[in-house]
């Protein structure tokens, strides 16, 4: 019997959930391959301001405009199916008159991707296929986590607080979604008037910041990875309801917090320009991917005290 981790499928997973993980799989791996092309096909772009004869020079320019055109194809995919979830989500909310965590995102793609088009059609500008591929990839990357983590409780009973936590967590998202894009807004009209060239790369860095992914799957990780010490512990018997409790929430609480001061953190980096669009998106997953190995730790370490209790209960 395979040991319960912190993703495992339900045992009352339905036949929806199962087409939601085929479909974000598909997604996420498609939007990875795409992402790899693209950072490749853009490594010209990087030496163009590197110091060189003029005919190496002319070759390297005409590179570009081909690199640019074969990114842009590369990206339509991207932007029409990879990020279809994005685009239902965020008309949704605007439908409803509400701003949901797909809006900032909607419009931190479409800062990104229109710009690259027009500087590509052009042949003038900079392009940020790059970041919006960056960006695409790491987003489902952590969206199909917090989908893992949030089935893996499905249906399996919930203590009180439980719900006053993903209750917070999902208020404080949302406010915090409010502010990053008022800032955004504002951050970039200022370059727009002070810099023009750094505007679109500054407001593309905060828009893609203002996606609260850490801090939407902070309390279903945490959520998550107790039901999975509890699947463990099951053929050891019960015991250390109240400390694993306890852990619970301090885990839920350092993933929720950390991913808060994380972000409060890189914001003002990228309001002064400090912070390129790609490396927004990196700090993104890497913000994820550590309120996820945050909520590992519970597991391996109320996994070494199940295993130490299975040891004791043997027979000499």
């Amino acid at each position: 019997m395979r040991t319960p981790s912190l993703f495992t499928p339900p045992p009352n997973m339905t036949d929806a959930m199962r087409r939601t993980r085929r479909h974000m799989l598909a997604r996420t791996g498609l939007a990875w391959l795409v992402m790899m092309q693209v950072m490749m096909l853009a490594f010209p772009g990087y030496l163009r301001h590197g110091a060189r004869a003029p005919e190496a020079q002319q070759s390297l320019e005409q590179a570009i405009v081909l690199m640019n055109w074969l990114s842009l194809i590369l990206c339509v995919p991207l932007i029409l199916y990879c990020a279809w979830p994005v685009w239902r989500g965020a008309w949704r909310a605007l439908s409803q008159r509400c701003i949901g965590m797909d809006v900032p995102v909607a419009l931190g793609i479409l800062a990104a991707f229109v710009p690259s088009v027009v500087a590509t059609w052009r042949d003038a500008g900079e392009v940020y296929f790059d970041s919006v591929s960056m960006f695409v990839a790491f987003l489902l990357t952590a969206r199909f986590l917090e989908t893992c983590a949030r089935q893996a409780v499905n249906g399996q009973p919930h203590e009180s607080w439980d719900a006053v936590l993903l209750h917070s967590a999902d208020r404080l998202a949302f406010w915090f979604v409010c502010v990053q894009i008022l800032l955004a807004i504002m951050v970039g009209l200022y370059w727009w008037a002070v810099q023009p060239g750094q505007a679109v790369a500054v407001t593309v860095a905060l828009l893609v910041m203002s996606c609260p992914c850490a801090m939407s799957m902070s309390v279903p990780s945490a959520l998550a990875a107790r039901h999975a010490v509890r699947l463990r512990a099951g053929a050891a018997g019960p015991g250390g309801s109240a400390s694993l409790d306890k852990a619970t929430r301090r885990i839920a609480r350092q993933n929720l917090y950390g991913s808060l001061a994380w972000h409060l953190l890189m914001a003002p980096l990228a309001a002064i320009g400090w912070v390129q669009p790609w490396v927004a998106a990196l700090t993104m997953l890497f913000s994820s991917l550590a309120v996820a190995a945050n909520a590992w730790r519970l597991t391996r370490r109320a996994g070494d005290g199940v295993a130490s209790g299975r040891g004791a209960a043997q027979p000499a």
